[in-house]
C-alpha cells in the first residue's frame, strides 16, 4: 500500500470539504463518484483531490466533526471497482463503492494528514 500525505479544509459557513494530495501536480478532471463526493484525478488517472459541497449532510455528520483536521482516506482500484474510505477522528464517516467507469488504474493507497 503507497501512502501520500494530505492537506485537507473544511469550510464551516460553505459546509465544503476540500482535499488534496502533497506534492500531486496537474489536474485532468473531477469525476462525482457518489452523492455530492467528487474525486479529482490527474493526468494518469490518479486520484489526487476531494471536492465534497453541503459535506455535514453528504456525509451525515455534525460540522464540528468536518472541522477535525486529523483526515485519512483510503481508495482501492482493481480497474473494475473502486472502493473509496474516508476517516475523520478514526471514524470512517463515509465509505462508497462503486464501479470504475473514470480508468482509475489498479492502485491501492492510503492519503493521511498525518503521513
Amino acid at each position: 500500500m503507497e501512502e501520500k500525505t494530505l492537506i485537507s479544509s473544511y469550510d464551516e459557513v460553505n459546509d465544503t470539504f476540500v482535499g488534496k494530495v502533497v506534492d500531486e501536480q496537474g489536474f485532468c478532471a473531477d469525476y462525482c463518484i457518489s452523492d455530492g463526493v467528487y474525486l479529482g484525478i490527474n493526468k494518469n488517472n490518479i486520484p489526487n483531490s476531494i471536492y465534497v459541497n453541503d459535506a455535514s449532510r453528504v456525509f451525515n455528520i455534525p460540522k464540528q466533526v468536518l472541522e477535525n483536521s486529523d483526515v485519512k482516506i483510503d481508495i482501492e482500484c482493481d480497474g473494475l471497482c473502486l472502493i473509496f474510505k474516508m476517516y475523520i477522528g478514526g471514524l470512517n464517516i463515509c465509505s462508497i463503492r462503486c464501479e470504475n467507469v473514470y480508468g482509475i488504474p489498479s492502485l491501492n493507497y492510503t492519503i493521511d494528514s498525518n503521513h
